[in-house]
């Protein structure tokens, strides 16, 4: 039996994904072939961006091989994909987009449009009074998390003593804690692979600095009040015989629902400031046949000496 590719998930009319679980990808023709007990699956490779491993998943060589040669980037996921555990190469072969994202944080200027922005998506607010500082910014998002916090409690009669979590003691926490953190952890992973498909870096953070997760958590941050928050109170509610099992259950029951996958990147442009034609353009139309461009100088020409240019004292605070 064959399953037919309509019944398939999409990121989007240009950019797909397939999430495959307790089977075996094997490589065929000029595709792959997802091997289940009721059947297979063959896959065409040229329109699909993402391939993620559940649980219970078995990949041959060669199929990894085809998946490369074809830009899609593999991950190693939890059920439904609301883990990360690993990856294979990247979903994009140019590098325009992590070029980018490193220029916006690297001017500090820019970096603070780039927060703004950030702010304004978790406000659902257009703009922003110029006149506030960024402390001040802080402290109207940690005033609207402590509402979202307050709200669930009381929509749900779970009681909320802040949060609390230990990273060595998993059970030292209450169970809406615990559900939280389960939550989270979801909602990070789907963010991840997210950024890795659309050549993006995880670690160059806007909000967050200093972590090799940094870009995840300012992402992940910008759905959180809407998903992981009320989920965690209303498990906690029932009172789950294996809470974090029911958290992961519901986590991408919910994710669905909000077709989290399609608006990921979307999202990712906007808050970036990426021109809707750049966001809109083919990412897979680069040959990776081909050889790369060469680096050009913008402050001096091919013809300056090299000591001369090297000699140069570089403004303050510019990297030597």
């Amino acid at each position: 039996m064959k399953t037919s590719l309509f019944d398939l998930g999409r990121y989007d009319d240009r950019l797909s994904f397939l999430y495959v679980d307790r089977a075996i990808v094997k490589h065929t023709a000029n595709a792959i072939a997802v091997h289940e007990l009721d059947g297979v699956t063959e896959v065409p490779l040229a329109s699909l961006a993402l391939l993620m491993l559940g649980p219970g998943t078995k990949i041959t060589h060669q199929a990894v091989k085809a998946l490369a040669d074809n830009n899609c980037l593999v991950v190693w996921a939890g059920e439904f994909g609301v883990r990360f555990y690993a990856c294979g190469m990247g979903g994009s072969r140019h590098s325009r987009n992590l070029l980018r994202q490193a220029r916006l944080a690297l001017d500090e200027r820019t970096r603070l449009r780039v927060v703004v922005r950030m702010y304004c998506a978790r406000f659902a607010e257009e703009a922003i009074d110029p006149g506030l500082t960024l402390q001040q910014l802080r402290g109207k998002e940690g005033i609207r998390v402590r509402q979202a916090y307050a709200e669930a409690s009381k929509a749900t009669g779970v009681p909320w003593q802040g949060r609390d979590y230990k990273r060595k003691d998993w059970f030292a926490g209450d169970p809406v804690n615990r559900a939280l953190s389960a939550a989270n952890a979801c909602l990070y992973g789907l963010v991840h692979a997210a950024i890795l498909s659309g050549g993006y870096s995880p670690a160059i953070g806007f909000i967050h600095s200093g972590k090799q997760l940094s870009f995840v958590y300012d992402v992940a941050d910008l759905y959180k009040a809407e998903l992981t928050i009320p989920l965690a109170f209303e498990v906690a509610a029932r009172h789950p015989q294996h809470l974090e099992r029911e958290v992961r259950v519901e986590a991408r029951r919910r994710f669905f629902e909000a077709r989290l996958m399609k608006r990921l990147l979307p999202d990712i442009a906007r808050v970036l400031g990426v021109p809707e034609a750049a966001a809109e353009a083919d990412e897979f139309a680069d040959d990776p046949a081909l050889p790369a461009e060469l680096w050009s100088p913008r402050s001096f020409t091919l013809e300056t000496p090299i000591g001369e240019i090297l000699a140069h004292r570089p403004p303050e605070g510019d990297a030597a």
